[in-house]
């Protein structure tokens, strides 16, 4: 007699209960109070956040994280960090070694060409500061998916 049964695994069953991934998210920024705020934020909505205070933490943090196997899934970079490296020097070395970061660009200068151009030079999004939740959650999401 044949049995048609499907049969479960307690491999499969894990699998199908297992909660996804929570998206991580790495904020760098040289102000404090906007990296709590931003970590509020996407921590809020469901983000895994960790912050580093200049680009060369950031950096290292990105690259630890991307070794360990719990890579980011998107950056968001502050690109005028006055006394270290800027977003955009942040974003053009972890490229080096991770060509597909998913990298936005935070800024309170509009008229910088970087700013003006984050697509042409190679960046999934822009927030402009002072953050306002839905645009910051939109360049988010849009990273993620990759809509650049």
């Amino acid at each position: 007699m044949e049995n048609n049964e499907p049969t479960t695994t307690s491999a499969s069953l894990r699998e199908e209960t297992a909660t996804p991934r929570r998206k991580r998210i790495l904020v760098m920024d040289d102000e404090t109070s906007i990296l709590e705020l931003t970590s509020r934020m996407l921590g809020h909505q469901g983000y895994e956040v960790e912050t580093a205070l200049n680009g060369n933490a950031a950096v290292t943090l990105y690259r630890a994280a991307t070794e360990s196997g719990r890579p980011f899934d998107a950056v968001i970079l502050d690109l005028t960090v006055p006394e270290g490296m800027g977003g955009f020097d942040t974003f053009k070395a972890i490229r080096e070694f991770d060509p597909q970061v998913r990298a936005i660009l935070s800024s309170g200068y509009s008229h910088d060409p970087v700013v003006m151009n984050y697509k042409k030079h190679g960046l999934a999004g822009l927030a402009p500061k002072p953050y306002r939740v839905n645009e910051l959650l939109g360049a988010v999401e849009g990273a993620i998916r990759g809509d650049c």
